[in-house]
Order: structure tokens, then sequence, then C-alpha cells
């Protein structure tokens, strides 16, 4: 099966080239759609891409909401809505695709006042829930040390992502696993493919937008990976 994963494109999903899902068997998109907090400006966003996903020329398609998503979090858009349009939404739940067992959440580590998240003392029990035999594991955010670099407040680099899905998907070990909410930023290259060594899983970094460069519109068309 050929896989197209792509996430964080921020409202800026029109600029995707169309040609990029030639091919293509299946769509993993890892979370936020959109940009707005505010969760009524949200909605508009989020049924814009909607109406763009739904015509997107593959046949099978999957959404996990993000950080940023906030009017799927307050159910303003709906598992529903998603199915109406031909979209699998992952919520803590997973999905069998051409033979391919496929488990999505949208939880983070909390950082700042956004949507989805959970303290990292206890968002490992999410994690727990994941199907051991489980292909691959879709999630916004990234596990620890893999594509996950970027600056704190202070300008001091750090890894940003979370041991406890590390550990996780360690112990799973799945073809693949989807993830994005660590954008590129400057000279930091986090989008892009990664491959453990000791177990073959592909690690995928989907962010579509560089950080701070939003007006700029797309800088990544996603990752294309064949299982």
């Amino acid at each position: 099966m050929k896989i197209l994963h792509i996430s964080d494109t921020h409202g800026k999903h029109d600029g995707f080239p169309m040609n990029r899902f030639d091919g293509i068997d299946l769509v993993i998109h890892s979370g936020d759609c959109s940009n707005y907090r505010d969760s009524y400006r949200n909605e508009f966003e989020v049924r814009t891409f909607l109406e763009w996903y739904e015509k997107v020329p593959v046949k099978y398609k999957i959404y996990v909401a993000g950080n940023h998503d906030s009017s799927i979090e307050r159910l303003f858009i709906t598992k529903e809505h998603f199915r109406e349009k031909g979209i699998v939404y992952l919520e803590n739940s997973d999905a069998t695709i051409e033979g391919l067992k496929i488990w999505g959440s949208p939880y983070t580590p909390t950082f700042r006042d956004w949507s989805f998240m959970k303290a990292r003392d206890k968002i490992s029990r999410v994690w727990e829930t994941i199907p051991i035999d489980t292909d691959i594991i879709v999630t916004h955010g990234p596990p620890k040390a893999i594509r996950d670099l970027n600056y704190t407040r202070e300008g001091v680099l750090e890894l940003c992502g979370d041991g406890a899905l590390r550990k996780r998907c360690e112990k799973i070990a799945p073809k693949l696993a989807c993830f994005g909410h660590i954008h590129n930023y400057k000279e930091l290259l986090n989008s892009g493919i990664s491959i453990n060594s000791f177990n073959n899983t592909i690690y995928s970094n989907g962010s579509c937008v560089t950080d701070a460069r939003f007006e700029l519109g797309l800088t990544s068309y996603g990752n294309i990976i064949d299982l």
C-alpha cells in the first residue's frame, strides 16, 4: 500500500499540489488542519478543510486531530461529519484498512492552553490503550527524540516529544508511526522519515508548514511510504 502522510497544514491545504496524490492508496493527516484557538472561527477553518479533503482523489483518507483543532475537541465538528465526507476520524480508536490496523490519537503533552492535551505524567494512560497488534500508530505529537527538535522560549534546543509514547512504540514495533506537531524551524529540519534499525519501524513527521512562516504557505508536501 502506498501511503501519503501529511500533517500541520494549518489552513494552507489549497496550496497542496493535487498531483502529489497520484498513485496514493491512503492519505493520513495527523492533525492541525486549522489555526484559531477560538472554536467558532476554528469551526469554519475545519469545515473548509473537510470540503477540500473530501475532494482529494484517494480511496482511503484518515484524520487525527491536533492541538489547534479546538472545534473538534468541543464537538462542533464530530466523527459523523468526517464520515459523511468519506474520511475516517480516529480519536483513541482504530480502524482496519486493507488488512492494516491503524490506531490514532490527538493527544499531546500539555503546552500552554491548546486542545487535546494531557499532563506528561498522565498521558501514558492513553498510549497504554494502543492495541499490541497495531500496524500503524497515528498521533499528533512525536515520540521523544524522533524528529522533535525545537527551541524553548529561552532559545535553548530541546527534544519536545513524549517519552511514554516512544516506549509504547518500541514495545509494539508498528510498521509505521505517523506524527507532526513539531514543524521545521529555520535550520531545524523535523519533517521527513527516520527508520528504527532494530525493528524497522518507519517514523514519519509529516509537518507541511515551517514555524513563523505560516503566511508563506506550505514548505513540505508530506512523506510517501510503501507498506
